[in-house]
């Protein structure tokens, strides 16, 4: 799409008022703008991350609030603390799925073999809330640097767990994510970062059961050539997500050519759902147009 053009869009988008989301099917009271489709682009399929969208309403409204907007689909973080009967039943009804959830974060490291045992537990327990929850995939989180550990040593730790808990996981038909991070702005001191180191532990894993959550605003920060990167590591890639850098906000409030990096990933036959793990700037609402305009090529 021509540059003007999309400036041109964004303009236009700039200039409606961003209301208070509660279910926003409707823009403002007494409007007869209908935002319900917004979230349905042409080309993306998008899973809105209601850990940072929608964050003043109770979790079942915000679920309510991206499938008020026509998002197909959304994607959160740890399964502790959520009523995963009562998150089904939402998903159902509203006929939204669920992209992917963690099933393992930062602490305790996968990347210290003493954490194993509990890493093949929680892997178990996950892909039986994944079946509930219709969902295929769930992210999983190398760890924090280990104390008298190199590098080397904690991502062979790494992918010691995963070949430990990758027969449980094709049991249950759930692929694992494994997420790099970046070092630089959000995770000092992560043990996982950059596209090589966990290209090479899948490949070392060799499990269709263990992909890479390929997360573009961590990918940017930490290694860039956005397009290449993602066409080296392809045939890796089990998820895609993304964030303006700088800012960790919607497409169009950074650096970050949206528009060529998801049609790349359109043109490499990416054809799963794209996480929207990052935090709108200005309200939900004009996030939700700034994602629609980056789906336009």
């Amino acid at each position: 799409m021509a540059r003007p053009s999309r400036r041109k869009f964004l303009g236009a988008a700039a200039a409606c008022a961003a209301a208070p989301l509660g279910l926003p099917g409707k823009q403002a009271a007494g409007s007869t703008e209908d935002n319900s489709s917004i979230g349905k682009t042409p080309h993306t399929r998008f899973a809105v991350n209601i850990e940072m969208w929608f964050t003043k309403l109770p979790f079942l409204k915000r679920i309510e609030a991206a499938a008020a907007l026509g998002f197909p689909a959304v994607e959160f973080w740890p399964l502790q603390g959520k009523d995963l009967g009562a998150i089904a039943e939402k998903t159902r009804e509203l006929k939204i799925e669920v992209a992917q959830f963690t099933a393992w974060g930062f602490k305790p490291g996968l990347n210290n073999p003493k954490n194993h045992k509990a890493f093949v537990e929680a892997v178990e327990a996950s892909c039986k809330a994944a079946k509930k929850l219709r969902c295929g995939l769930m992210t999983v989180v190398g760890g924090d640097d280990q104390p008298g550990m190199t590098q080397g040593q904690m991502h062979a730790n790494i992918i010691a767990g995963l070949k430990l808990a990758a027969p449980i996981a094709e049991s249950h038909g759930v692929v694992m994510i494994l997420e790099p991070m970046n070092i630089r702005v959000d995770h000092k001191g992560h043990s996982l970062y950059g596209s090589p180191p966990a290209i090479r532990i899948c490949e070392e894993v060799d499990s269709p059961s263990v992909k890479i959550n390929w997360d573009l605003y961590h990918m940017q920060i930490t290694e860039g050539d956005l397009c290449g990167r993602m066409k080296d590591g392809w045939k890796h890639i089990g998820y895609l997500q993304l964030a303006d850098h700088p800012g960790r906000h919607e497409p169009g409030t950074g650096e970050i050519h949206y528009n060529r990096v998801l049609k790349a990933a359109h043109d490499l036959g990416y054809r799963g759902l794209v996480g929207l793990e990052c935090r709108p700037r200005d309200g939900e609402l004009q996030a939700a147009r700034r994602v629609a305009a980056a789906d336009v090529w």
